[in-house]
């Protein structure tokens, strides 16, 4: 006699894990398979092909990532695109929906970083780092604070305009920059603004306004780590 089957097998695009109506079930079951989260993070500051995906996920396989990102079309959050000329590419980018899982990476990113298990020195990617200043950022202590800073992460680009008490962040770099953050990788700017560490320690050179990098830097702070 067979057992009887323990969860439920996929066949519509709602209720396919856990059929159940709420809203936080049929969340995870878009956003809940390995590596899912990950790719809607790196697609967060507009389309990318999909070996940009594959350098920026090194764990995840050719395979597994052809399938998570058929799913997350079939779902809606992202769709397939082709870059103009002159080197045209199939590119992958989120949907106006897709978009709106911003705020729930900021919020599982903060909950997540006050874990004592938190481990801040493993690697992050240009995204996620530029991902972690916006979930990070104390926008009531950046009132009255104006400048357009420049992120050079590696072969990355990007530009964030702090403004008003907010930080938007687009991808590429524009010449009128207040300040320049130049990095080799995401974990040693990483070490700069969280972990107090000296630039030149870790290969990060700061261009521009001495005081003004200080007071920036200072915008970000990891929350404390919570301990029963």
């Amino acid at each position: 006699m067979k057992l009887p089957k323990e969860t439920i097998e996929r066949k519509s695009p709602h209720g396919r894990w856990y059929a159940d109506a709420c809203g936080t079930a049929f969340g995870l079951e878009i956003l809940g398979e390995r590596w899912a989260l990950l790719i809607v993070r790196e697609l967060m500051f507009g389309p990318r092909r999909f070996s940009d995906l594959r350098a920026a996920l090194p764990g995840i396989s050719a395979k597994v990532l052809t399938e998570r990102l058929a799913g997350l079309e079939a779902s809606g959050v992202l769709r397939r695109e082709t870059a103009p000329d002159p080197a045209p590419a199939q590119l992958y980018g989120l949907t106006r929906w897709g978009y709106a899982a911003e705020p729930i990476i900021q919020d599982l990113g903060r909950w997540a970083a006050a874990s004592p298990l938190h481990d801040p020195t493993l690697p992050l990617s240009p995204v996620s780092f530029m991902l972690s200043l916006r979930t990070m950022f104390d926008s009531g202590a950046a009132r009255g604070l104006a400048a357009t800073i420049v992120f050079a992460i590696g072969t990355a680009r990007f530009t964030a305009r702090l403004e008003s008490g907010a930080l938007p962040v687009t991808r590429g770099e524009t010449p009128d920059a207040d300040l320049r953050f130049e990095a080799p990788n995401g974990p040693a700017l990483a070490a700069v603004f969280y972990g107090g560490v000296p630039p030149e320690d870790v290969g990060v050179v700061i261009r521009g306004d001495a005081g003004l990098a200080e007071r920036f830097t200072g915008l970000f702070t990891l929350p404390e780590p919570v301990v029963d």
